[in-house]
């Protein structure tokens, strides 16, 4: 008795899962059909069974993957993107979303040290952007105010001794 009851149980589990399985290929044959998305949630939720179901079943697992990676064929959808094609795609926008915010951070660094140096000009705590220049102006005005001052010294020179010419000579006119 124990082994007919036994005998049942396992035939009726086994019709339970026979049940199941053609839930499975039918929402996935529907989904193909119709376009819709493809996926172990979204047909273990159409077949109205668990996703481990799914998992413990590997060639319906299998055939899942198999239909998600063609691209849809139900009316009115276009060409579709396969799974591929759309990580991809993501994976570039990834990328470049990631040199786009590196490109970002170094324009406004670029822009803070700019406004940096701008700010601090205008606030006349800076050195003016041509301070060799300015150097080069100064030693030579020195150098030009040196040149002057010897030239004073040397007609100053020149006037005393045409001033001390003039004095004897008004002297010896004098006399």
């Amino acid at each position: 008795m124990n082994t007919d009851s036994t005998s049942h149980l396992a035939e009726g589990r086994r019709a339970d899962s026979a049940r199941r399985r053609q839930r499975v290929l039918t929402a996935l044959h529907d989904a193909q059909a119709t376009g819709e998305e493809i996926s172990v949630s979204a047909i273990a939720r159409r077949a109205g069974v668990d996703r481990t179901f799914l998992y413990r079943h590997r060639d319906l697992l299998a055939q899942l993957h198999t239909a998600a990676a063609q691209p849809a064929a139900g009316p009115g959808s276009g060409p579709a993107a396969s799974r591929a094609s759309l990580l991809a795609d993501l994976a570039n926008s990834q990328q470049r979303s990631a040199r786009l915010d590196a490109r970002v951070k170094q324009l406004e660094k670029k822009l803070s040290q700019l406004l940096g140096e701008q700010a601090w000009r205008e606030s006349g705590l800076g050195a003016p952007d041509d301070i060799e220049r300015l150097k080069l102006r100064i030693t030579a005005l020195e150098q030009q105010a040196v040149d002057l001052q010897l030239q004073l010294e040397e007609r100053t020179e020149e006037l005393q001794a045409a001033r001390a010419a003039n004095r004897d000579l008004m002297t010896r006119l004098n006399r």
